[in-house]
């Protein structure tokens, strides 16, 4: 048991020196939610400091700010607004070939 909580206090020692390293090292550029000396006092706390500092306090490298543009903007949208109208417009014109392929009193023909 002894072994057991020196182990468990080592790790808690290098979460902690690492923690406080990261918070260090990293740009302000890339701390989240609260300014970079108030995380230092946060990670200050054991285990938990760290814990809120990885959750919360540094973004992650793929989670950029992603700006969304208006629709009327976006290429992409009114393309497929120009698409979405072509096969209306394709429908309507097969619906009505088929319409006039059809018999005009809709009695089954004999052959």
């Amino acid at each position: 048991m002894v072994r057991l909580g020196i182990i468990l206090g080592l790790a808690a020692f290098a979460f902690y020196v690492f923690t406080l390293v990261n918070v260090i090292v990293t740009p302000p550029s890339r701390v989240r939610a609260l300014p970079k000396p108030a995380w230092v006092l946060i990670c200050l706390i054991p285990i938990i400091g760290g814990i809120l500092w990885f959750i919360f306090g540094k973004s992650r490298p793929g989670a950029e700010v992603r700006l969304t543009r208006a629709p009327d903007d976006d290429p992409d949208f009114l393309r497929s607004l120009g698409e979405e109208k072509a096969r209306e417009k394709r429908i309507r014109d097969i619906e009505a070939q088929l319409s006039e392929l059809d018999d005009p009193d809709d009695t089954p023909t004999t052959k």
